[in-house]
């Protein structure tokens, strides 16, 4: 039970970094999706279920906080955790290349699904220009919030399985 309030208030401290202080370090208007950075990272430690649930409640966060539509967001990020957290078994901990590749293709499918439900189905037709001035710089900057980010996050997730193994051998 621990475990599960501490994602919920990391997941929260997530979403006010994501509307507080990432807006403040945009670049020509390009933030860092810091919410898929948690999806990813929580679904490579902890598995395909906690990376549904966790891309879902991100999802849901954001589409509360700034999304016209609510549920776009949360099925996306479902999307991504759930097959990210594929890579749970096969994943080294301290390899940062998986969790970066597993970031990027997430930040592309959100990019590509977002010009799709939001753009291109109003009649706007330049994904090239997309691509080139959104999708690939945002990408680019939410790879390197994951170089910084996935630490923090390795190392709370080590001391949750800490706690959780601590809590397994109390009642033994």
């Amino acid at each position: 039970m621990r475990t599960k309030v501490i994602l919920v208030v990391t997941v929260l401290a997530g979403l006010i970094l994501q509307c507080s202080l990432m807006p403040a370090i945009s670049i020509a208007s390009i933030t860092p999706n810091l919410m898929i950075v948690l999806t990813v990272s929580f679904g490579l430690m902890r598995g395909k279920r906690a990376g549904l649930l966790l891309g879902f409640l991100c999802g849901l966060l954001t589409d509360l906080m700034i999304g016209p539509i609510v549920g776009f967001r949360a099925f996306i990020y479902m999307f991504i955790g759930y097959y990210s957290g594929y890579c749970y078994r096969i994943f080294y901990d301290d390899d940062i290349k998986m969790p970066i590749l597993l970031t990027a293709a997430g930040d592309m499918v959100y990019g590509f699904a977002v010009y799709i439900f939001q753009f291109l189905l109003r009649g706007r037709v330049g994904i090239f220009f997309y691509i080139r001035r959104m999708i690939l710089p945002e990408v680019i900057y939410t790879i390197l919030i994951t170089i910084v980010f996935y630490r923090l996050l390795l190392l709370l997730n080590r001391k949750l399985d800490k706690m959780d193994k601590r809590s397994v051998g109390s009642f033994v």
